[in-house]
């Protein structure tokens, strides 16, 4: 099983100019490892919709990719997202879960349906087609440049290793896209994306 530190690290070697949505668990490390203008944190907002802030993004950005990067218990906060991504599709939009079986960023409790659960399962059942899942880094690196040019949406569940982390917050302490109110990010994410910036 690989941890997620190495899935994001693997992730942010291909990154582009895609945008990326970070849920809790994901902010702090992801901003440890990218410096994009295209990064956003959904910290300090509603706990479970970084994935439908996200789809929203790639429906209105429709020529540029969207990445949202969820936590399986953040999924399970709000899984109408799995339909609602059938019923408004968005070719450019990838939603990956990283799935530690924890909610990790409140103490590490299990997650319902722990060890049991499969999201592919789930996500195929509500009629996703682009579906996959791996627990090795090498297999995701090697997957990694085609799923990123594949037409979504796209499902990628990653199996990750539960660590300890504590909730992520807003402050001068954090990585850059931590140090602005969610309010001032979300202006700033507008505005490089009205301007068509890409870095």
């Amino acid at each position: 099983m690989m941890t997620k530190l190495e899935a994001l690290q693997i992730l942010a070697a291909a990154r582009t100019d895609e945008v990326v949505v970070t849920c809790m668990g994901a902010a702090v490390p992801w901003g440890e490892r990218s410096n994009h203008a295209l990064d956003f944190a959904s910290v300090g907002s509603a706990m479970g919709h970084a994935a439908d802030f996200a789809l929203g993004l790639a429906l209105a950005q429709p020529h540029r990719k969207v990445l949202c990067l969820n936590g399986d218990g953040s999924l399970l906060m709000s899984l109408g997202i799995l339909v609602t991504m059938v019923q408004n599709p968005a070719p450019n939009f990838l939603l990956f879960i990283l799935a530690n079986g924890t909610y990790e960023v409140t103490g590490n409790q299990p997650v319902p349906g722990a060890g049991r659960l499969d999201y592919s399962t789930l996500a195929r059942g509500c009629g996703l087609w682009q579906v996959h899942e791996f627990d090795r880094p090498e297999t995701f690196e090697a997957a990694l440049p085609v799923l990123l040019q594949a037409e979504g949406p796209t499902v990628i569940t990653l199996h990750v290793a539960p660590e300890n982390s504590g909730p992520p917050s807003r402050g001068p302490h954090n990585p850059p896209y931590l140090q602005r109110s969610l309010a001032e990010d979300a202006h700033a994410l507008r505005q490089r994306l009205l301007r068509g910036i890409d870095s």
